[in-house]
């Protein structure tokens, strides 16, 4: 059965468009570099420190084994705190340290310039019809990330 022209088309867009950037950030960002599986963490903790590492894990879609795996390495290279939640013990919290928080502003800032700078190049209708799409692409963030906590 052929796939859906414009699913399929869609999907790959948005990979075409999200790998280049990632892959232009990693090169441009200082050391230590953090690899694209770990900016994601790191942004959620960032956004909302203490947050457990279940509950990082059910919002980004991953096993707890994935984060905590991450963590660990964020931990390591100085970018989250990992502490024990007073009321559970047996839990985690997760903190952002400041320079995660110096780190992510610059990433943002880099990314912003980026997509600035290639979405300049193209022409206004262009421009109008990626701005118009902008809810509808979030409506769809939204109901990946609904499925993923239903599974």
């Amino acid at each position: 059965m052929e796939p859906e022209p414009f699913p399929e088309e869609s999907a790959d867009a948005l990979v075409g468009v999200q790998r280049p950037i990632r892959r232009r950030l990693r090169g441009q960002m200082p050391d230590p570099r953090l690899r694209g599986a770990e900016v994601e963490p790191l942004r959620l903790v960032v956004a909302r420190p203490g947050i457990g590492i279940s509950e990082a894990a059910k919002d980004l879609g991953l096993a707890a084994n994935s984060v905590s795996t991450l963590v660990n390495r964020l931990a390591k290279a100085g970018w989250l705190i990992r502490e024990t939640d007073p009321a559970d013990p047996r839990a985690a919290r997760l903190l952002p340290t400041p320079a995660a928080g110096t780190r992510l502003r610059e990433w943002r800032r880099r990314r912003t310039e980026l997509v600035r700078r290639h979405v300049s190049r193209l022409g206004e209708p262009d421009r109008r019809a990626l701005h118009a799409a902008i809810p509808a692409l979030r409506k769809l963030a939204d109901t990946l990330h609904e499925e993923a906590e239903e599974s």
